[in-house]
């Protein structure tokens, strides 16, 4: 048997309406519950719904939908609002003196900097602290480190510090010592505090070549005032800041020259001697003159305003060798001379030659007197000595032939060769 099949419904005309299952949430504490879960999706996620529910509201619902749905809207816009107000505020950041107002939702200090991209070393310095709560129309300060050169009663360290101006760094370390100034690093040519500022309300001595000028501090850098004032800085010039106990500011410029200077230095010689069987014993001869030799000597010197501060030795090099000295000492024995007859008269051999000797000498045949220039026991020069026949020293002769010789020079000449002590000879 054949059934009859059922026609299809003949398309409505137009577009399909396919509906989305809604949650209806009939009690407050429902909505609130959900409301706090979509809040923490953000406020763009809030508007999204917040238009969504109003579409809603035009669908054709039953009168107790209605007012659900309306409600809801109602809660939705305004938990929204008050989450949205709740997140965003301004606060102000000063780093390091420039000031920036911003608006953000974070809700610390830390936030803030990591969303500024602000880092902070170890030795920077943040408040409030980084870990602390924002509200609207707080303020940051943040304080990057740097080093500087200080001069504590002339001892010169290196340390850290948060100070944007010149006044504030010495003020800062006015505990460490009774003379506190800030120095320029050797590492940077003279100019490590030149960005400082000079904020202070009075005036600013500047010292440089020798004369004071004084000028208004104002807000400008160290650099900016000595440009205004025409002082140019040379490489290895120092500045020095200091302030007394009235918190005057003095800037002192020193002006420092280094030089290669080179000088010679003389080397002395030597004195060697030889044998000369040649010449008798006590003898000598030069055979080689000495000669000075010369090192010259190259030394890096300093000097702060004119004065010499250091030197510095980078060089010492012999450009001359000294030559030695070479002196020939004779070693072949004298001859001991025989004592000649001495022609004289009968008177000179009676004479009291032992008194003049004793008057003379003390009786010492060897004796040589303390300049040099006489000899034995009748004190002969080497020249009266030869004149009478005597060879050699007069002291390395025997007593005999002293005496015979000058019995021989009286007979010559008389008493008068002996003016102090020729009396002897009658006594």
């Amino acid at each position: 048997m054949l059934c009859a099949r059922r026609a299809r419904p003949t398309p409505v005309p137009g577009f399909t309406d396919v509906w989305t299952p809604v949650r209806i949430l009939t009690s407050a504490t429902g909505v609130r519950s959900w409301l706090s879960s979509q809040l923490l999706r953000g406020p763009a996620r809030m508007t999204s719904l917040a238009l969504r529910a109003a579409a809603r509201l035009r669908r054709p619902r039953s009168p107790r939908r209605m007012i659900v749905a309306a409600g809801a809207f109602v809660l939705l816009l305004g938990s929204s609002g008050a989450a949205y107000a709740q997140a965003h505020k301004t606060v102000t950041i000063d780093v390091d003196g420039t000031v920036t107002t911003v608006t953000t939702f974070a809700g610390s200090v830390d936030g803030v900097l990591h969303d500024r991209h602000i880092a902070l070393a170890g030795r920077d310095t943040v408040a409030p602290s980084a870990g602390s709560s924002l509200s609207d129309g707080s303020e940051i300060v943040v304080r990057h480190a740097h080093q500087v050169e200080v001069s504590t009663d002339g001892v010169v360290s290196t340390v850290w510090t948060t100070a944007l101006t010149a006044e504030e760094a010495l003020q800062t370390f006015a505990s460490r010592g009774s003379d506190i100034r800030l120095v320029a690093s050797r590492s940077s040519a003279g100019r490590a505090p030149l960005s400082l500022s000079l904020r202070v309300a009075g005036q600013v001595t500047v010292k440089v070549d020798g004369s004071s000028q004084v000028v208004a501090g104002d807000a400008r850098t160290i650099a900016t005032v000595l440009a205004d004032l025409g002082i140019t800085l040379g490489d290895l010039d120092q500045v020095a800041v200091t302030h007394d106990a009235t918190g005057a500011v003095t800037v002192t410029v020193s002006r420092v020259l280094v030089a290669d200077v080179s000088r010679v230095e003389a080397i002395g010689f030597a004195t060697v001697t030889t044998q000369d069987p040649s010449r008798y014993v006590g003898q000598k001869a030069v055979r080689t003159a000495g000669v000075d030799g010369a090192r010259t000597i190259v030394e890096r010197v300093t000097t702060t305003d004119g004065v010499e501060t250091s030197r510095e030795p980078l060089s010492a090099v012999v450009t001359a060798a000294p030559v030695d000295q070479v002196v020939a000492v004779g070693t072949k024995p004298r001859p001991v001379a025989a004592a000649a007859p001495v022609a004289v008269g009968g008177s000179a051999s009676s004479l009291n030659w032992a008194a003049l000797a004793m008057c003379e000498s003390g009786g010492n045949p060897t004796i040589v007197s303390r300049n040099g220039l006489y000899y034995g026991l009748y004190q002969f020069s080497v020249g009266t000595w030869q004149a009478v026949g005597g060879s050699g020293l007069p002291s390395q002769a025997s007593a005999a032939e002293q005496t015979a010789r000058a019995q021989l020079l009286y007979a010559r000449s008389g008493a008068g060769q002996w003016p102090v002590c020729g009396a002897k000879l009658s006594s």
